[in-house]
């Protein structure tokens, strides 16, 4: 591949990853057209792109990005990038539910907030919550806080209600 030819691959990889704050990198070695053609249109349905570099050329760009950190991930062997999604989370659950179906996926490792992590991270991130559960799980806590209050505050109020309305009823009683 002559030097122009690589540098015009470069800066479309540079480009294409401008921005991105995470992605994982994956062996897609032994996966079938069809079964490769099928995953894609999956996870691009979701928002989720593959891309299979040559890891010289990443290693550059992501120099060029100043996400030289990331580097590491571009060693040896076929490297696919999984970038997109809602988070780095949403794309490992996605991955690893491919990798269930397709035994040949394998993951090498993660960036994300420009932290590098290995393969075992990688695979964990899957286990995580996503954004969308935090959320919930935030709100619905914000929400319990605001009705244990309410409960405490109302039954106070019910409790004094209770001892004012039998204290009026004995009253009743003995006046009668």
């Amino acid at each position: 591949m002559s030097k122009y030819v690589k540098e015009l691959l470069q800066k479309e990889l540079e480009q294409k990853f401008a921005g991105t704050g995470h992605f994982l990198v994956i062996e897609t070695k032994g996966v079938d057209g069809n079964e490769n053609n099928e995953m894609r249109g999956a996870l691009k349905a979701r928002g989720i792109e593959l891309t299979v570099v040559k890891n010289a050329l990443m290693r550059r760009a992501l120099k060029s990005l100043g996400l030289a950190a990331a580097t590491s991930l571009f060693s040896t062997g076929p490297c696919t990038v999984v970038c997109g999604g809602d988070s780095a989370v949403d794309a490992a659950k996605e991955i690893t539910d491919w990798g269930k179906k397709i035994s040949a996926i394998r993951f090498k490792g993660a960036f994300v907030d420009g932290d590098v992590i290995d393969a075992d991270g990688a695979k964990a991130l899957a286990k995580m919550p996503n954004r969308a559960q935090l959320q919930g799980t935030v709100a619905m806590l914000a929400a319990s806080c605001g009705a244990n209050l309410a409960g405490a505050i109302t039954s106070g109020g019910s409790i004094i209600a209770g001892c004012i309305s039998s204290v009026v009823e004995k009253l009743q009683k003995e006046a009668a």
